[in-house]
């Protein structure tokens, strides 16, 4: 049993930057989500027809495919075909992102139709262009209004970026399986990986549920004192 945690110990170093990695693997593919989302939302919501029905593939494509089968898809066939050599960090960011941008899209799409109407007329009563609507009165509400499904991405794509293992990302899990074969301990090990990605998940849910508490339209979703 010594033996077993003495594996935790000499490996914790090592598994920190394992962490790093996946973090950094999380927020850069939530901020390429977010900001290829949001592009995506705006042409679904305003955009002429031939934008919504480009839209409407790019969402049925990122989420009718598994993330291994696209990560596999752009690493070994689309990247290398189009000459891009990417480093394997560099793909899962861009694959993971991609992918989360289908998801994020329609949670935009939901918060920004469930604005009323009256809200874009009144704007433009006041001599607002439609853009200048959308971007001071509809999109700021609209991203408010989004934040709980948005939450939801941040767990989704934490336990996602494991998949990042398979083309030799060095992860958490890459590592975690990399002391294994050195200590050759797998039991406390993946165990210890696995309560890792627990903490995390948790913690950053609970951050980001502390902003949306922050940010929260008063009498929006929410009942004050249980009325």
């Amino acid at each position: 049993m010594f033996e077993s945690f003495s594996a935790v110990t000499s490996s914790w170093e090592y598994l920190l930057g394992g962490i790093g990695v996946t973090l950094s693997l999380v927020a850069v593919s939530l901020l390429i989500g977010f900001v290829c989302g949001l592009t995506l939302t705006l042409g679904q919501v305003y955009g002429p027809w031939v934008v919504r029905r480009g839209v409407d593939v790019y969402v049925w494509f990122f989420r009718g495919l598994p993330n291994i089968v696209l990560l596999f898809l752009f690493y070994f066939a689309f990247f290398p075909m189009i000459g891009l050599n990417l480093s394997p960090f560099a793909v899962a960011v861009t694959v993971l992102g991609l992918r989360s941008a289908a998801y994020q899209s329609q949670i935009f799409r939901g918060a920004i139709q469930s604005i009323t109407d009256g809200q874009m007329l009144a704007a433009r009563s006041l001599g607002m262009t439609r853009a200048q609507a959308v971007r001071y009165v509809i999109l700021p509400q609209a991203l408010r209004l989004s934040l709980p499904g948005w939450s939801n991405e941040y767990p989704v794509l934490l336990t996602d970026s494991a998949v990042a293992y398979l083309i030799g990302v060095a992860e958490l899990l890459t590592r975690t399986s990399q002391m294994i074969s050195r200590t050759g301990e797998p039991m406390v090990l993946y165990l210890t990986c696995a309560v890792i990605f627990i903490l995390m998940s948790y913690g950053g849910t609970a951050l980001i549920q502390h902003i949306e508490r922050k940010v929260r339209i008063p009498g929006i979703g929410h009942v004050e004192g249980g009325e």
